[in-house]
């Protein structure tokens, strides 16, 4: 069942300014710090010493276990370091620095290989080997996601190219110009986890990603390619769901508990590079954008890349940016500074104006209840932010907030600037800790 979109969601401008603009591949960087964590769960364990030269693709970082994810070296040099550094995930990250030496290799992962000969097995084995995770933010391992528990039965694979979040034009970009590398990564998800049905869901703004996978799927009357409005949180798994099968993940769980598997479009291209080239997670494209970027773009380039040299590439900025992003503006990860390295979860690096940020500056909630109109999780994020401000703890759990999703949609409506998704963030947290 497709229905036409979900309940509630919002229309923030879309500021897609690198929509259109061809990849480019950025230099290869003289440095690449690396980190252990680049995804959910335990950070990969180092397997590389100091000194040690290093091949690209050479595996560096080993999984810790189910939920983690291998770490391979993304140009070819010496480990100069192997110590803690600010990432995306902590202020004090283990990594493992490389300081580019030797040549590049064009030929290390151009070896194409039958895809369709390989295995469920064979292919997931690949993506774990790969460290393949979710590209389209939450890095979630996807070798967890394509094993799941025995008594859930899955039935439907759905290809996340909706890319709702303002600003990024990546993944829209990559349907473009690999609509059939990613249907062949659909292909081969889809063997792994034994289904045989796949919708794409892209937004409909996307005319041209559109047609290109529309080309791409003609052959296979397993996969389909839907568009949908274009809304904001269009692309957040529980309502992408919704919108392309008429059903609803129950609160607390999983898409699993849907019958559903989600992959970002991103992923299902790494799987393909992974199992048709052996080539494992070390570059991938994102979009540098903002209005203050003087060479705004979507750009290739190695896992470990450091912002600052990133920026410097596009021609730096015409003004100190009020705000650093990694991703979109609605669900982004604010950065203080540009020492930090691009991970395999980053689709895009945004740069904001003094003007674009605005000010922190909030007032009392007045209950007008747009936040209540447009939750597209069906919360009462006014009453979650008012008992978080007051510190009424014990009102905590009986609003739910876990169920949110952190979109962001909440305060982007609330005339009183309230940090609604701060505050729910703060609830969140403590509902966790009493567990």
């Amino acid at each position: 069942m497709f229905t036409s979109t979900f309940r509630g969601g919002i229309h923030p401008p879309q500021m897609k300014i690198t929509a259109g603009v061809p990849f480019e591949n950025l230099s290869i960087p003289h440095l690449c710090r690396i980190p252990m964590q680049q995804h959910t769960g335990k950070p990969a364990i180092p397997v590389v010493e100091k000194d040690q030269f290093v091949k690209e693709g050479e595996l560096i970082g080993k999984a810790d276990g189910l939920f983690s994810a291998n770490v391979h070296a993304s140009i070819p040099g010496r480990v100069t370091d192997i110590g803690f550094y600010p990432t995306p995930y902590s202020e004090k990250g283990l990594c493992v620095v490389i300081e580019a030496e030797g040549s590049f290799s064009s030929d290390s992962f151009s070896e194409k290989k039958d895809i369709s000969s390989f295995s469920a097995e064979e292919i997931k084995e690949k993506v774990a080997s790969a460290g393949i995770v979710g590209m389209g933010g939450a890095a979630f391992p996807t070798f967890v996601k394509l094993n799941p528990p025995s008594d859930k039965k899955i039935d439907t694979l759905i290809i996340n190219a909706a890319e709702c979040e303002p600003y990024l034009a990546v993944d829209d970009m990559l349907c473009r110009n690999y609509a059939e590398e990613i249907v062949a990564g659909c292909t081969l998800l889809m063997k792994s986890v034994s289904v045989d049905k796949c919708v794409i869901g892209i937004e409909d703004n996307k005319k041209h990603a559109y047609k290109a996978l529309k080309n791409a799927v003609s052959s296979d009357k397993r996969i389909y390619v839907k568009k949908m409005k274009t809304k904001y949180p269009q692309g957040s798994e529980k309502q992408l769901i919704e919108t392309l099968t008429g059903r609803q993940v129950p609160s607390g769980k999983l898409p699993m508990d849907a019958g559903v598997i989600v992959q970002n479009v991103g992923t299902a291209f790494a799987v393909y590079q992974a199992v048709c080239f052996g080539k494992p997670l070390i570059e991938r494209f994102i979009t540098v954008t903002g209005s203050i970027v003087k060479k705004p773009g979507n750009y290739k380039i190695k896992i470990g890349s450091l912002i600052s040299d990133i920026i410097e590439e596009c021609g730096g900025l015409t003004e100190e940016p009020a705000k650093i992003l990694l991703g979109g503006p609605m669900c982004g990860f604010p950065l203080p500074s540009t020492d930090y390295p691009v991970i395999k979860g980053t689709n895009g690096v945004l740069f904001l104006s003094k003007k674009e940020a605005g000010n922190d500056k909030f007032d009392p909630c007045i209950r007008c209840g747009n936040c209540v109109h447009i939750c597209p999780c069906g919360l009462m994020p006014y009453e979650l932010g008012n008992a978080v401000e007051k510190g009424k703890t014990d009102f905590y759990q009986s609003l739910n907030p876990l169920d949110c999703m952190l979109c962001g949609s909440c305060a982007y409506v609330c005339p009183s600037k309230r940090p609604l998704t701060h505050f729910i963030k703060i609830a969140q947290q403590y509902v966790r800790s009493k567990k």
